[in-house]
């Protein structure tokens, strides 16, 4: 074992040092746990003010609940029946698109925290210790210590302290130790290549921004993957209704067959008219089989899609179809719903802010083609020797000094700078051809919004004169002068207006979440999916706001490209 040799004397400096040292080297450090924390408070921040920007209703968190539905239904739950707003939860929290989505925008602000620690004081410290000697004795031994503080500047200019302490002794020689410590200051600026604050703040302004696309891009997934569940969650009410529907039917042609049955033994009706209600009868217990069958099926799919156990019995709140809005609801023309989706659309703010993205990064692609010089000076100092916190006046020394690096050969920066122009005008592309897909999708939307509301009104009045004819044809037969055939052809009309009936107040109802939703009307809130009319009053009497995002950071906010 090595032997070390102490001296009392040296021990209150060792103490010192140590202590300083120490409290360096510990200073803004955390554990694994801590910094998981601080990483959520600073990107949750960021999101909670993006996302109120967009109104978007509701917490965040990319954490899975401790209690998903799923979960419950496997312990034996049995959760009654589900109306939409309860499926909108079920699939938010179990759809793995939904969960990869969140994460996106979570990654987003979590990258724009690194951008701006960029700009912030970044610390950093180091201990180290040595012990050398010759077979089984000590010689030497050696600690040291160093803090640094390094700053960038919005113009480009890099600012570095630092502070270190070392220590020395000399053990087979029984001295104490020897103490020191320095200290220096450091400054790099760029004159040509990579100056200016439009440029040096470009990666932290460009952060900005894509946390901002990444909330709209959220935001805008939310209210779609809001009209998917809807749109599935109705198409299966649409079978258990019309499979009702049929089972109604059903039931009425079992009776039907039965008074002809009566009838024919007694020999009051012919063996054609009662084979025309048992053929009848017969078609419907196939439909209705038939119809069983496919809504099982679909009911399976859709606790799939949910993500809720396949063999867990699901029941469907059929009433929601009954809440659905009957007559014409929120109606708009073509002009006012394309000015008002290209004023809101998510995605095509995104692709406007784009284009001014891509007009930016041509200059400072511009920039790194000029002559890389930088300006250089620093200043150190050194304390007396055994005496750390003592420094000599006439002992500073310091430095000045300029680096040219010519720009020659800048092959990869020249073709940076072509790609942005090209990254430009592609830019430019996709914003025109977002507007005309707008434009179309609008078109053919109303039109069919329109198409199926007239639908609507005709399959009502399909239902009304078809119970009517029911009616009439029951009293017709009462007084002997209705046949079988007019009977079993009167229910198979009300049957069939029914169903359509059903199928006209869904399309109707899914026709217009769609435009809602290409208008950007629709907003997904505690309530559900719906649409928000006062939107469309706000727009009409402001004017047209800027689609360019915000910046948010310690920093002065970025100089932004006009539109």
């Amino acid at each position: 074992m090595p032997r070390l040799r102490r001296s009392a004397t040296a021990r209150p400096t060792r103490v010192l040092a140590a202590a300083f040292l120490l409290s360096v080297g510990l200073s803004g450090c955390y554990t694994p746990a801590q910094q998981l924390v601080n990483a959520d408070s600073e990107s949750y921040a960021i999101l909670e003010k993006r996302r109120a920007e967009l109104d978007a209703k509701g917490g965040f968190t990319i954490q899975p609940p401790p209690d998903s539905l799923r979960q419950r239904m496997l312990a034996g739950e049995k959760p009654g029946a589900l109306g939409l707003v309860r499926v909108l939860e079920v699939a938010a929290e179990n759809s793995r698109d939904y969960q990869r989505r969140k994460e996106d925008l979570y990654l987003a602000a979590l990258d724009l925290t690194l951008e701006r620690f960029a700009f912030a004081a970044q610390r950093s410290g180091q201990l180290s210790a040595l012990l050398s000697g010759t077979g089984d004795e000590a010689q030497a031994a050696s600690a040291g210590g160093g803090f640094a503080v390094r700053r960038l500047l919005g113009t480009g200019a890099a600012l570095i302290g630092d502070v270190g302490l070392s220590l020395a002794r000399n053990l087979s020689s029984g001295d104490g130790w020897d103490v020191a410590s320095d200290m220096g200051i450091r400054v790099t600026q760029p004159l040509l290549r990579g100056f200016g604050r439009r440029i040096v703040l470009e990666p932290l302004t460009q952060a900005e921004r894509n946390v901002v696309y990444a909330a709209r891009t959220f935001e805008r997934f939310r209210r779609t993957f809001g009209v998917d569940v809807t749109q599935r969650y109705l198409r299966i009410l649409q079978q258990a209704l019309q499979l009702k529907n049929e089972e109604e039917n059903l039931a009425n042609l079992e009776q039907v067959s039965k008074r002809n049955e009566a009838l024919s033994r007694a020999g009051r009706l012919s063996e054609v008219q009662l084979a025309q209600a048992q053929q009848d009868e017969l078609r419907s217990q196939a439909r209705v089989i038939d119809q069983r069958q496919r809504l099982q099926t679909s009911l399976d799919n859709f606790k799939l899609f949910l993500g809720l156990p396949i063999t867990a019995p699901l029941e469907l709140d059929l009433t929601e179809v009954e809440r659905l809005d009957s007559g014409e609801g929120l109606q708009v023309n073509e002009q006012v719903a394309t000015s008002f989706a290209l004023d809101q659309r998510l995605d095509f703010l995104t692709v406007l802010d784009q284009v001014a993205d891509a007009e930016r990064k041509v200059p400072i692609a511009a920039n790194r083609l000029l002559a890389g010089v930088e300006v250089t000076s620093g200043i150190n100092a050194s304390s007396e020797p055994g005496k750390p916190f003592d420094y000599d006046a006439d002992g500073f020394t310091w430095d000045l000094g300029l680096n040219v690096n010519l720009p020659i050969d800048l092959i990869s920066q020249r073709n940076a700078y072509r790609e942005t122009l090209i990254t430009l005008e592609r830019a430019k592309r996709a914003e025109v051809e977002l507007a005309d897909s707008i434009r179309v999708a609008l078109r053919d939307e109303l039109r069919q919004a329109t198409a199926l509301l007239e639908t609507l009104r005709i399959q009502a009045n399909a239902v009304t004169l078809a119970e009517r004819r029911i009616e009439s044809t029951r009293l017709n037969q009462q007084a002997g002068r209705a046949e079988t055939r007019d009977i079993l052809e009167a229910q198979e009309a009300l049957r069939q207006a029914n169903n359509a009936l059903i199928s006209a107040r869904v399309d109707y109802h899914l026709a217009r979440l769609n435009l809602w939703r290409d208008m950007e009307l629709l907003r997904v809130d505690e309530s559900g999916v719906r649409p928000d009319p006062e939107l469309l009053l706000a727009d009409a009497n402001s004017a047209p706001s800027s689609a360019e995002p915000t910046t948010d950071s310690a920093e002065p906010a970025p100089e932004e490209s006009k539109q």
